[in-house]
């Protein structure tokens, strides 16, 4: 795999800390869609009941 990069001119260290800054930031979403999962649906159930407040007032 790393010989292929090579040939292929990708800079491994630069695609390396792309991927753990990606990894960093999936992770930080899930622990804080976790942390708010019970708010999260709170809002979803409110809207599912009453609908998006000044819905009415939507253009579209």
């Amino acid at each position: 795999m790393i010989e292929d990069a090579k040939a292929l001119g990708i800079n491994i260290s630069r695609a390396a800390e792309e991927g753990i800054t990606k990894a960093i930031s999936a992770e930080k979403t899930r622990r804080w869609q976790e942390e708010n999962r019970e708010a999260i649906e709170s809002s979803n159930d409110y809207v599912k009941r009453n609908g998006l407040p000044l819905a009415k007032y939507r253009p579209f």
